[in-house]
């Protein structure tokens, strides 16, 4: 297992590169992803490519600092805290996003994906985290033949 320190080093590195994917200029001002038409877009869309690496792309944007986050204090581990946690992130970018002028596409449905995709490994990891309970003698054996 990598040291506090590492994981907290490796955090900070995955921030970095989420902000540089995000929130480096694409152009000038912003525009609006309507929800309604970017659902359509996914939905009718998942034979290009380019809408699956958009899709992926969102759902995996926040998987790294997520899985790190939940390393690093174990707590953040439950559903509400994750969904809490990841909803900000996504949240927040979007908002970068619309305040500054990068000619981005600021979409509630990316945050959302963002979040979505950052709960599941969030939960994972948590999980995977989580002490196995030590067999108990008798365990999975019906009564009788525990007593044997």
């Amino acid at each position: 297992m990598p040291t506090r320190t590492a994981l907290r080093l490796a955090l900070l590195g995955s921030l970095a590169a989420v902000a540089a994917l995000t929130l480096l200029p694409a152009g000038t001002g912003w525009s609006w992803g309507s929800p309604a038409t970017e659902l359509r877009w996914y939905a009718t869309g998942l034979e290009s490519g380019a809408t699956v690496l958009q899709l992926l792309g969102n759902l995996a944007l926040l998987v790294v600092p997520v899985a790190l986050a939940v390393l690093l204090r174990p707590s953040l581990g439950r559903l509400p805290r994750l969904a809490g946690l990841a909803l900000a992130g996504g949240t927040a970018i979007e908002l970068l996003q619309w305040a500054l002028p990068l000619g981005r596409v600021v979409s509630p449905v990316d945050a959302v994906l963002n979040a979505a995709g950052a709960c599941a490994v969030g939960l994972v990891v948590a999980r995977s985290r989580r002490p196995t309970a030590e067999p108990r003698p008798g365990r999975g054996l019906s009564p009788r033949a525990a007593l044997r």
